[in-house]
């Protein structure tokens, strides 16, 4: 969904300033649209929105999302996502646009599905509730812990590894941060092993700021957030390499390589531009101070991307180890 938005820019980008600057706008309205809608569907149970939006969410609709939804067959009811978070951003862009995409979440251990977003009610930003006879709570430490007949009864022949996830009564511990909503909708905020605390005693979730740059920034592929044990936080980029080209044509880089494109000064000033964006919706120890582009994107060939599309953080850590020394050098740790 990330790569189909990506496209969906650059192809509004491509088209001209025009048309562009018309994008921008529907997908404004898009995103609002969705929120007041689901706002109002959880307080009064109908996805009413105000006359005035209702008109821009009309025009907008015949400029832009009629030919989304077309690219998408035309006959879509809606789509199922999981695996990791999808930035809210570009969920509630899509949900916007008339393409709901309803986040689900589960593991393995849980027989895939435990919890999923439920039809007009689903809620972009959440995985939706629990499935019958799934059972939930947040631990102290904000892990979420499940129950029921889908859990697993153990590793098999790994009892050491079992009972470090599985307690007596049942309840598994899945490794996840979470919260859960007064009426059950759970929300996963980061994995507990991705966790890290700045040399200055601070927690930062990273997989919550790669989401939201990656739905700032429209050339981002894949971005690893650094810090753990650091006094500040650092990131690694990989951008899209059909979504920077188009932009590198029309920047004065046309026949430009990829590296050549990711070298260039106007690239990583257009890409600074938008990671001082992000920064402005941060906490102060979570800004990310320095980054560098990656010389290309990341992938399951390399070892640095599950077949899930996760980042094997220590794998990417391991390969780009000059990088990340060269955004700390001389940093005086706190």
């Amino acid at each position: 969904f990330e790569k189909v938005y990506n496209g969906v820019v650059g192809k509004a980008r491509a088209g001209g300033p025009a048309k562009y600057k018309i994008f921008q706008w529907a997908a404004g309205v898009a995103r609002e649209y969705a929120k007041v809608s689901q706002d109002n569907f959880r307080r009064t149970g109908t996805a009413s929105v105000p006359f005035g939006l209702e008109a821009k969410h009309k025009v907008a609709d015949a400029l832009v999302y009629k030919k989304l939804r077309e690219a998408f067959g035309g006959r879509l009811r809606a789509c199922v996502s999981g695996s990791v978070a999808l930035a809210p951003e570009i969920g509630f862009f899509f949900a916007g646009a008339g393409i709901p995409i309803l986040e689900g979440y589960g593991l393995t251990e849980s027989s895939a599905a435990s919890f999923l977003n439920p039809g007009e009610a689903f809620r972009t930003g959440t995985v939706g509730k629990p499935l019958p006879g799934t059972e939930v709570r947040i631990a102290d430490d904000g892990e979420i812990l499940l129950r029921g007949p889908g859990i697993m009864e153990g590793y098999h022949g790994l009892p050491d590894q079992t009972a470090e996830v599985l307690e007596a009564d049942g309840w598994f511990h899945t490794g996840d941060i979470g919260e859960l909503s007064p009426d059950g909708y759970l929300r996963i905020t980061d994995r507990k092993k991705d966790l890290f605390k700045t040399s200055g005693g601070k927690y930062v979730a990273p997989t919550e700021i790669e989401g939201q740059f990656k739905a700032l920034c429209p050339f981002t592929s894949n971005v690893m957030v650094i810090g753990a044990d650091r006094n500040f936080c650092t990131a690694l980029i990989a951008l899209d390499e059909p979504a920077i080209q188009a932009w590198a044509a029309e920047n004065g880089l046309a026949g430009k390589s990829y590296e050549e494109v990711i070298s260039a000064p106007a690239t990583v000033e257009m890409i600074e531009g938008h990671v001082t964006q992000l920064n402005q919706g941060l906490q102060r120890w979570q800004t990310i101070k320095k980054f560098r582009l990656l010389p290309r994107d990341l992938d399951v060939e390399h070892g640095e991307l599950t077949p899930s599309l996760k980042l094997k953080r220590p794998v990417v850590e391991k390969e780009y180890t000059h990088l990340i020394e060269e955004m700390y050098a001389g940093a005086r740790e706190a």
